[in-house]
């Protein structure tokens, strides 16, 4: 098994590590320290030795930070969160601030009406944060100040760095070479007037390298540091450990690879203008430019868009991952269908789908490398959070009347997945019926949107929440996020979400998972993935380009928690086509129960 169901809050060891890092503060000269979730790399999901924030806090979410002085500590999550860290966090010790609906700014000086030091790890940071805040803290009496890392001085047990194995990535998979690439983005570095252009996104610079590593759980990036030339050359830096074993495209043809100790006196020696991107670039790296006398060039950094642009090669090789996942989820949906209500865990769902992902991949020659997350299996009260993660010690037994909420992917070397389905245990109430519908419908208006191209994310995010609106309903998650290609789930910059601003361009991979949750009772999520497209002309109009998505993966969505009255003709047609495209995709690689269960599951409505 990939994944473990070991507990891994630990609220009752929160109060001493707070009462140690309290008398840090007391001895760096500091008023409050600012705990993040990411690490050096600004990554999502980090390693063992980055996870600062549960090892202080206990909340193990994937996004949030804390803040402590002296007399208050506040853990600061989004919506996703907030239930999952009531639960993992010691109450008496930490606050749940509702953020972003309360900032850091007003709540530092809420805990600091007379002003005072915030204390921050600067590599921790980037730059575009620390201005923000700045900004926010403006004509008062709170300053920020970067410092040796508080929480680090006191996690005696702290586990070190990762060591995993860097590997070559097929350049026929990644439908370019290195070579091309470092060419494409050199040049584009040199009509900007940059001489250099620092990385430190592990996606990056797996994705320029056309390597891939095994530092990140469920994400094959390592842990590295990269300087892009404008003569297409670069310089590599990772642990020590690794240098020795190497593959040959990161030892020859222009790319040189060093010891990560060695990374802060290369940014010294650079010649400007080095390009750096305020929303990824630690706070310490601008400094060692600054002290150095080197030009500095604020621009978008040069890997992140080109990534999300997947090539036909990228495309074509996701698209037939999606095909192998699909099969194996529809084999264990229909496994699932079989059960009494009564008889099947959570753990029992996750076990299953993982044995037959990885059956799937040995079948048809593309081997389950690792999931892409831990997979989400929550029925009932559980399936009202979000991020939800299945415990031992959370492990729930689904019953009649229960709605299961199965969020799960997988890691192929051609691609990477990600696909949830809402699921009823025995028959489903009506409320949640009209809910399932509604979310239902929200997902339906984004798989069949056209739009004019120059459009973000935030432009069309509301289309999936209108039906939910209607009933006084929503989701406090994004309908949608970007996933690379055997890369992160999770992918920037493009999005879903009422905070992108990037334009959606073809190439791009995002998912389409509009959601409900009831705190206490129940979840609905439904999610596929699409690809962004030029949209065919209609002929009908005054000839502006539109975009269109084209749906990746095929599973059937379950027709016993549709209210098919609630649905417009043009829905029940998307919907009927879609389940004859999964029964056409899908139906070859299937056989026995699970083929008859997907020719149920895919007749018309």
């Amino acid at each position: 098994m990939f994944q473990s169901f070991d507990t891994t809050a630990s609220p009752e060891q929160g109060p001493p590590r707070l009462a140690a890092l309290r008398a840090a503060l007391s001895a760096a000269g500091v008023d409050v320290f600012l705990v993040p979730r990411a690490d050096a790399h600004q990554g999502e999901y980090v390693a063992p030795c980055d996870e600062r924030l549960a090892w202080l806090t206990g909340f193990t979410g994937s996004a949030g930070f804390a803040a402590v002085t002296p007399e208050r500590a506040g853990l600061f999550v989004d919506g996703r969160y907030r239930a999952q860290a009531r639960g993992q966090v010691d109450a008496k010790s930490f606050e749940i601030v509702n953020w972003p609906e309360t900032g850091l700014a007003k709540w530092l000086k809420e805990a600091l009406p007379d002003g005072g030091r915030v204390g921050y790890d600067p590599w921790l940071h980037t730059r575009g944060e620390i201005d923000k805040l700045n900004d926010a803290l403006e004509g008062g009496d709170i300053i920020t100040l970067p410092c040796d890392n508080l929480v680090d001085s006191i996690w005696h047990d702290r586990p070190g760095p990762p060591t995993g194995a860097i590997t070559a990535y097929p350049d026929d998979l990644a439908g370019e070479t290195s070579a091309q690439k470092r060419a494409r983005l050199a040049e584009a570095l040199r009509e900007a007037g940059a001489r250099c252009a620092v990385l430190t996104l592990t996606d990056s610079i797996a994705w320029l390298l056309n390597i891939r590593g095994a530092d990140i759980p469920r994400n094959p990036v390592p842990h590295a540091f990269a300087i892009l030339h404008d003569d297409a050359t670069v310089d590599l830096f990772v642990n020590a450990a690794k240098l020795d074993a190497l593959p040959p495209s990161c030892t020859r043809d222009g790319v040189r690879a060093h010891d990560d100790a060695g990374f802060a006196a290369a940014l010294a020696e650079l010649e400007g203008p080095v390009r750096l991107d305020r929303s990824s670039v630690p706070v310490a790296v601008v400094k060692i430019l600054t002290d150095a006398g080197i030009a500095r060039d604020f621009g978008a950094e040069p890997c992140v868009l080109p990534k999300a642009r997947k090539n036909a090669a990228q495309l074509d090789a996701t698209r037939a991952a999606h095909l192998r996942d699909g099969a194996a989820v529809c084999e264990a949906l229909a496994w699932l269908d079989a059960q009494e209500p009564g008889s099947v865990s959570e753990i029992g769902v996750v076990t299953e789908l993982e044995a037959r992902r990885r059956a799937r991949g040995e079948e048809l020659g593309g081997e389950l490398l690792d999931i892409s997350f831990d997979t989400i299996s929550g029925s009932g009260p559980n399936g009202a959070l979000a991020h939800y993660r299945v415990s031992e010690d959370s492990n729930r037994t689904m019953q009649e009347g229960d709605l299961l909420v199965l969020d799960s992917g997988g890691q192929y070397l051609d691609g990477t997945t990600d696909i949830t389905r809402t699921l009823p245990i025995g028959d489903p109430g009506a409320d949640e019926r009209a809910a399932f519908t509604r979310v239902l419908q929200g997902m339906i208006a984004i798989s069949r949107l056209r739009w004019p191209r120059g459009l973000s994310g935030r432009d069309i995010d509301a289309i999936a929440r209108y039906p939910l609106w209607l009933a006084d309903q929503d989701y406090a998650h994004g309908t949608g996020h970007g996933i690379g290609v055997y890369l992160c789930v999770h992918e920037g910059p493009q999005r879903i979400s009422r905070a992108s601003e990037v334009p959606l361009e073809p190439g791009m991979i995002l998912s389409n998972e509009p959601g409900y949750y009831r705190e206490g009772a129940f979840g609905i999520r439904i999610e596929n993935i699409l690809a962004v497209q030029e949209a065919a002309p209609l002929g009908t109009g005054d000839g502006v380009t539109q975009l269109c998505f084209e749906t990746l993966n095929y599973v059937p969505i379950d027709r016993r928690l549709i209210d098919v009255d609630q649905l417009s003709a043009d829905e029940r047609d998307w919907l009927d086509d879609y389940h004859a495209d999964c029964l056409e995709k899908i139906g070859p690689l299937l056989e026995g129960d699970a083929a008859a269960w997907l020719e149920r599951n895919a007749r018309p409505l």
